[in-house]
């Protein structure tokens, strides 16, 4: 079968808002047979409470093409600038987590 169907291009807006960014240093992965949940979340030192900024709920499948598009552009960034160093980390209690268990992922 013959696809004559060009690729469509998508067009993405970046909100004034969005482009401001925000900081995240500690996220927790949780997951169902149907879906991946990550919640950002900033932790300050010596406040005991941490407010989740942003939670971004997915497939399975697309959080797989994220790992991969973030093994690929973590390379790119290593070939380039070097090594990114996560051992004798300052903070242990900040980075990602897994909800399901207490091992941070490193």
């Amino acid at each position: 079968m013959n696809n004559n169907n060009p690729k469509q291009q998508i067009s993405i807006e970046l909100g004034e808002n969005e482009a401001q960014g925000t900081y995240s240093n500690l996220a927790i992965i949780t997951h169902s047979p149907a879906e991946f949940i990550i919640d950002f979340t900033r932790v300050v030192p010596g406040v005991p409470k941490a407010k989740v900024q942003s939670r971004i709920i997915t497939t399975p499948q697309h959080a797989k093409m994220l790992l991969r598009a973030l093994q690929d552009n973590i390379e790119k960034f290593e070939a380039r600038f070097g090594e990114i160093k996560i051992e004798g980390h300052s903070n242990p209690q900040f980075g990602f987590t897994n909800a399901d268990s207490s091992e941070k992922i490193n």
